[in-house]
């Protein structure tokens, strides 16, 4: 098995020097290794070829619907011939800790395999996306805040390629806890990211933007420049008390700001074969009906090691159930004509 050796006495960019994908984390507070599955010299993962990664997302197996629904199945899609405009997609909810982060990167590693130009905008000031794809926003010169605040600075000077093919990032880091007082005197305040993003909107088939978990100017911003809205919800009891907030500010942006605006779906995340999560899950379904998707998002190890490898799951480990869930995500968003 191929380890990723941190470099330095404690802390260094750690990586796999055996694969194509050189995974990394940025620093780390430790030293020691960090295992990845080894790469044969055939240039396939754990021994399973690219071409049987993908072919593991045959529908039989995949988990059937949890709320009882007839299973609905998803193809594999075309790749585009041209890309943009993008539509825009708000990841929202203003509870933490119930895989907004983790849905955008994952979501967006999915569509980007699927031929999908996608643009992650991180609005959260804690940087996590960013450091979830393997920049360090705090040695980049510019960041979202200041494609927000500084006219003169084009979006993009601001957006930065990662590692992985169709995926960019507009970073994020602690300077953006600033935005909402300067906010609250900008003329137009709740569009000031809109008129950011219509300068790139062309050049991308989906932009995912990565909400902080409050309901702020920052998420009402968000919620302006977007199409629709993906609701990630963690299945737990205290995941569910504040949805019915997050749905009032939903509505009141759309009778007052942004008429487009719809809710995509609620996507299930963290989700156990306990009686717990089965009953909020039912709860869930009585709530939004259809607006749930059909695939659930297991709760997995796998996803924090893909976290400190800095990748998608869908690319870091593509032939585990959570990465199989994931593109089933991806392929229901372009099914139902949510992403082209």
């Amino acid at each position: 098995m191929g380890a990723a050796q941190s470099q330095g006495s404690g802390t260094g960019p750690w990586y796999d020097e055996s694969t194509t994908h050189r995974f990394r984390q940025g620093l780390l507070p430790i030293g020691g290794t960090y295992a990845v599955p080894a790469v044969d010299d055939g240039g396939t993962r754990g021994g399973t070829s690219s071409d049987e990664h993908m072919n593991v997302d045959k529908v039989n197996s995949m988990p059937t619907d949890l709320l009882g629904r007839e299973y609905e199945t998803f193809p594999a899609p075309e790749p585009l011939r041209q890309h943009g405009p993008a539509r825009i997609i708000a990841m929202c909810n203003q509870k933490g800790g119930v895989g907004k982060t983790t849905s955008s990167i994952n979501i967006a590693g999915a569509l980007s395999q699927y031929g999908r130009r996608v643009l992650i905008v991180d609005f959260d000031p804690q940087g996590a996306a960013t450091v979830g794809l393997g920049i360090n926003a705090n040695t980049v010169e510019n960041t979202v805040y200041t494609a927000l605040f500084d006219m003169s600075v084009d979006p993009h000077e601001v957006i930065h390629a990662t590692d992985f093919e169709n995926i960019d990032i507009m970073p994020a880091n602690i300077d953006l806890s600033a935005a909402e007082v300067q906010l609250v005197t900008e003329v137009g305040r709740e569009q000031v990211l809109a008129s950011v993003l219509r300068k790139v909107r062309n050049e991308y088939d989906v932009i995912i933007v990565d909400c902080q978990p409050s309901l702020g100017l920052l998420t009402v911003n968000a919620l302006t420049a977007a199409d629709g809205v993906i609701i990630p919800v963690a299945a737990e009891f205290f995941a569910l008390r504040g949805v019915a907030l997050l749905m009032q500010s939903i509505e009141k942006v759309q009778s007052r700001i942004n008429p487009r605006l719809e809710v995509y779906g609620v996507l299930v995340t963290m989700f156990t074969r306990t009686l717990h999560c089965e009953e909020v899950l039912q709860r869930i379904y009585e709530a939004f009906q259809g607006k749930v998707f059909h695939s659930v998002i297991s709760r997995s190890i796998k996803l924090p090691d893909a976290t400190v490898a800095a990748a998608p799951i869908t690319i870091y480990a593509p032939g585990h159930k959570t990465a199989k869930e994931y593109r089933e995500v991806a392929r229901e968003l372009i099914a139902k004509g949510i992403v082209p």
